[in-house]
Parts: C-alpha cells; sequence; structure tokens
C-alpha cells in the first residue's frame, strides 16, 4: 500500500466523476529508473548474444559451415522465446494478485543469474555437448523470466503516471533497452577490436555475460526500494479483489479483441525492432561481407540516435496520439524498407548509415508510443496478466524467431531482400491492429480513475 506521502486525492469538480488521484513526482521519477533499469539489463544480454552470435557459434556449436554454426546460436536464442509464453502465463497473473513491484524483483534475479551463468559455462571443447545444452538451459532461464519483464515494466510506469506524461514517462522504459543494447554492443565492438579472434574465442566472450551479475544486484535493489503502483492499490482495496485471484480465462477469453490488437502491435513492434537491432549486425557481417567493427560502429550510431529523438517522440504521442504516431512507423515500414535494403546492400559505409538511419528513426514510432499504449489496452484487474500473454506469444512467435526465420529464408531462397520483405509483411499487420485499437493518450487507464 503507498505511503501518506506517496499518493493524494484531489476531489473533481464534477460530483460524478471519480476522484483524480496526484503522485510525487519524485516517486514517479524513481518507478521510472527502476523499470528502465531492468530493461535495460534484459536487452544487455540479447544485445550481446546477437552481437557476438558469430564468436558463441564457434565457441558452442563446432561445425565446418559459418552458416550453420550461425543458425545454430540463433536457434538457442529462438529457444528462450519459446518459453516466453509460460513465464507470462506464470507471473503476469502473479502480478495482478500480489502486486507488480513484487514480481518485477523475482523477474529481475532470475534475469541476472541465468546472463551469469552463461558466461561459466565451459566449451564445446571442454565438455562436448553439455556445453550447448547448458546454453540452451540458461536461454530457457532467462526467457522464463523475461515473459514476466516487459509487461510488468511497462505496466509498472504507465500506472505510475500522470494521464497527460504517460507517453513521454512510458518512452523511457525503451530508452534503458536502446541504453541496453548500446552498452552491450559497446562492450562486443571494444572486445572484437581489442582481442585476437583466439583470445576472445577462448575466454573474451565471457566478459560481458559476467557483468550481468552486478548489474541485476543494482536493478533489484532499486525495485525493492519501490512502492505498488497507485493503481493497483486502489484495486486491492475491493474486498472482491483480495479474496480471490482472477481466473485466467477472464485474462484471455475475456479480453480476446484486446489481446488479438496486442498481438498485432507487438509483432510489427518486435520483428523490425529484432530485425534492426539483432539480426542487422551479423546481415552485414554473413551475408554481405562486411567488416564486423565498422558494422557494429554503425548499428551503435543509429541506437545512439534513437536514445536522443526518444523521449521527443514519446512526448509528441501525448500530443498528437499514440495511433498516430504507431501508424506512421507502420506506413514508413512497408514504403521505406525495400529502399532502406538496397542502400544497405550498396556497401558503402555512407549508405549504410543512411538505410540504418532510416530504419531506426521509424522504429522510434513503436519504442516511444508502444510502452504507453500496450497497456491501455487492459483494465487495471487483469492488466499484467493479460498483457503478458498477448505480449509473449506475439514476440515468441514472430518476434525472438526473426532471425532465425530471415537466416533460413536468405539459406532457402537465396534472397538477400528478405529481411526488407519481412518488415513490410509485419508493417501491414501492425496497420491492421492501429485502425482497430481506441485512442488512450491523455485518458485514464481502463478501470482506473484518472492521474495527475
Amino acid at each position: 500500500m503507498p505511503s501518506a506521502t506517496a499518493l493524494s486525492h484531489t476531489v473533481s469538480h464534477d460530483p460524478g466523476a471519480p476522484e483524480a488521484v496526484a503522485v510525487d513526482p519524485a516517486l514517479v521519477k524513481r518507478a521510472v529508473k527502476a523499470a528502465a533499469l531492468g530493461n535495460a539489463m534484459e536487452w544487455f544480454d540479447f544485445g550481446v548474444y546477437s552481437y557476438i552470435a558469430v564468436t558463441l557459434g564457434k565457441v558452442f556449436f563446432p561445425s565446418g559451415n559459418p552458416t550453420a554454426q550461425l543458425l545454430s546460436t540463433f536457434g538457442a536464442f529462438a529457444a528462450a522465446f519459446l518459453v516466453r509464453p509460460l513465464g507470462g502465463l506464470v507471473f503476469g497473473p502473479l502480478g495482478d494478485r500480489v502486486g507488480r513491484q513484487k514480481v518485477l524483483a523475482v523477474t529481475m534475479i532470475m534475469m541476472a543469474a541465468g546472463t551469469f551463468a552463461i558466461g561459466l559455462i565451459p566449451s564445446y571443447a571442454t565438455i562436448g555437448v553439455g556445453a550447448p545444452l547448458l546454453l540452451l538451459v540458461a536461454r530457457l532461464v532467462q526467457g522464463f523470466s523475461t515473459g514476466g519483464e516487459y509487461a510488468g515494466a511497462s505496466t509498472f510506469i504507465a500506472e505510475y503516471s500522470p494521464d497527460k506524461k504517460r507517453g513521454f514517462l512510458g518512452s523511457w522504459l525503451e530508452f534503458g533497452t536502446l541504453a541496453g543494447y548500446i552498452a552491450g554492443a559497446g562492450l562486443v565492438t571494444l572486445m572484437t577490436a581489442l582481442l585476437s579472434t583466439d583470445d576472445l574465442v577462448s575466454w573474451g566472450w565471457r566478459i560481458p555475460f559476467l557483468i550481468a551479475g552486478p548489474m541485476g544486484a543494482i536493478g533489484l535493489y532499486l525495485r525493492l526500494r519501490l512502492e505498488e503502483t497507485p493503481a493497483f492499490a486502489a484495486e486491492t482495496e475491493k474486498a472482491e479483489s483480495v479474496r480471490r485471484k482472477v481466473p485466467l480465462r477472464e485474462m484471455i477469453t475475456g479480453q480476446w479483441q484486446a489481446l488479438l490488437l496486442c498481438v498485432g502491435l507487438v509483432l510489427v513492434f518486435n520483428v523490425t525492432d529484432y530485425m534492426l537491432l539483432s539480426y542487422m549486425p551479423s546481415y552485414l557481417t554473413s551475408e554481405l561481407k562486411y567488416d564486423e567493427t565498422h558494422g557494429l560502429l554503425v548499428v551503435l550510431a543509429v541506437m545512439a540516435l534513437m536514445m536522443v529523438v526518444q523521449p521527443f517522440a514519446g512526448a509528441l504521442s501525448d500530443r498528437v496520439g499514440r495511433r498516430p504516431v504507431i501508424a506512421a512507423g507502420c506506413a514508413g515500414f512497408l514504403l521505406l524498407s525495400v529502399p532502406a535494403l538496397l542502400l544497405i546492400r550498396q556497401g558503402s559505409l555512407f549508405a549504410i548509415a543512411l538505410g540504418m538511419g532510416a530504419l531506426g528513426l521509424l522504429l522510434v514510432c513503436f519504442t516511444a508510443a508502444m510502452p504507453s499504449a500496450l497497456p491501455a489496452l487492459f483494465p487495471t484487474r487483469v492488466r499484467y496478466g493479460s498483457l503478458s500473454v498477448g505480449f509473449n506469444i506475439s514476440v515468441s512467435l514472430f518476434g525472438g524467431t526473426t532471425p532465425l526465420v530471415v537466416t533460413a529464408l536468405i539459406g532457402a531462397t537465396g534472397n538477400m531482400m528478405m529481411p526488407a520483405y519481412y518488415m513490410m509483411a509485419a508493417a501491414v499487420i501492425g496497420g491492421v491492429a492501429v485502425w482497430f485499437m481506441t485512442e488512450s493518450a491523455g485518458r485514464p487507464l481502463p478501470g482506473s480513475p484518472p492521474q495527475r
């Protein structure tokens, strides 16, 4: 239950309107920082895994075929996403029952433990087939924990934010994502530049994963200091909500329309996200034979650009609405994916930077607006659980499998434009979802009182 200093209530001038809730700005900032740090840690791991995928293939999947190594590495990457829905089914309903803060502390511990464990696994040359099996186990732990992470973190920020600033404050969640990616990619780039290939394969690859230990301890400390969100606190004051848990049927079948919209929105969000930030470095190196270090530096620069634009785009979604911002991203990917990839394939540093930069700015339309748009699809009573189910099903089927599917499609067809076609298909699905979604900017969250 929030402390007396955390919240205050202001009676509305309209006797029939619900009472508005005022949240302490200092508490809001602390909540945003803690949620964003957890997201940063999650994507630090994913960024490192993606950017060092070629090296991990040599360590855990020895083979004379580099494409087979890369497919095996991305296969382990995708495996974590197969258990994300299970994590969502566990952590989501639990977050609606016992509280967002408690569950987010647990997911932080599990994420840190899974990432740290990867750094301790012996190589294939040391223990044989046990090495890739242990890698798979660690990835499954990570996937299970992240099943409750994004939905919980976005719900946490959304339920703390004033209605008129939810887009701006929610955008900092994905700011954390980009910060984690930059930290992971920057570390891999530095190691690639400083270490020989032999040193990187023998011991250097472990360093990024071992860093997760202290990062997780810091994140856990911040999350344990948080208070529960005002929306959840108000919900638990209702005796019925306290006495019984929300049936899973209510979270799914009772919210089926919102769940379909969530799946469509998350699909375009994550396919484009993983394509640009996770797959493109390997595409530049493995498919286009581009210099690995320069390719990573281009992606780092694109992410830095996205971080600069991110808060402004979030604030824009508060002014013009979530729907126009997300729709602009869908239209952009539909029209510009092919030209952007043609620029990237042209091969010069300027052309690659221009193509990647264009895709990065389009992706900001999603990273800035989605953290506030997705929680607003569901009422408070089932928000964490329903969002976890919809988000993780979509990410598991379409987002996390993007590197694996696109690599396989290129291998099967020989068509190097597959990444563009894949993003265009996702943009069409996302556009349909935007058409049917209700605008939520400046309005109270469903099932919650106005918040200022």
